[in-house]
């Protein structure tokens, strides 16, 4: 009886062969099928606009900063200043790039904790020196251009497995982000280190904020 009903009913077995195709796509897809480009604006982080928005947020987040940490050493007010300017940067990407959205849910922070903990651990065992050198061996087989896809993919939050037309245009937007970020960051410390007169006048703006 199963056999006859499944003959007589071909429009549910040809569903049953699409939705199948559909799911074996969608593991194909998964495995490293190049992702649809997101047409990122890099002109937008060279506009005056954008920095000021930039400015005034990572100046009042630098302030927030400051009032938790009363006496804090200068290793870790470095460290601070950087994650907060790194943050705010971010949240004024407003999660449009893989980038940004990699910092704000601390993937970036997480990495390098596993990349330390790794460190430790070879410290720790010196004995497997010579098991990892075939592996090391294999690695430095690479062709060249691989091998500098996988160091820029590093150097870019989230975007260490993207496929290259990806990381391309993150790389972009985020140089272009980072470019601003330098920018932004140089005339605050210009404006703090005269005295501060017009830092709270970049800050009293919240109308601009987006």
């Amino acid at each position: 009886m199963a056999s006859s009903s499944t003959v007589s009913n071909p429009d549910a077995n040809s569903n049953r062969s699409r939705e199948s195709k559909r799911k074996k796509r969608r593991k194909i897809g998964d495995a490293g099928e190049i992702e649809p480009l997101t047409s990122l604006d890099q002109s937008r982080w060279r506009t005056d606009n954008e920095q000021q928005i930039y400015s005034s947020k990572l100046l009042q987040a630098l302030r927030h900063v400051r009032r938790s940490n009363d006496n804090p050493s200068p290793v870790n007010a470095g460290r601070a200043v950087r994650e907060t300017a790194d943050r705010v940067l971010a949240v004024t990407a407003k999660g449009r790039s893989r980038w940004s959205r990699a910092i704000l849910s601390g993937r970036l922070s997480l990495r390098l904790s596993q990349i330390n903990k790794k460190h430790k651990k070879a410290k720790l065992n010196n004995g497997n020196i010579k098991s990892k050198k075939p592996a090391a061996a294999k690695k430095n087989r690479l062709p060249a251009i691989q091998r500098k896809v996988r160091v820029l993919g590093r150097l870019v939050p989230g975007c260490q497995k993207v496929p290259f037309p990806n990381l391309l245009e993150e790389t972009t937007d985020y140089i272009s982000a980072l470019e601003m970020q330098i920018r932004a960051m140089t005339f605050l410390t210009g404006l703090l280190s005269a005295g501060g007169a017009g830092a709270g006048s970049v800050a009293a703006q919240p109308d601009r904020l987006g």
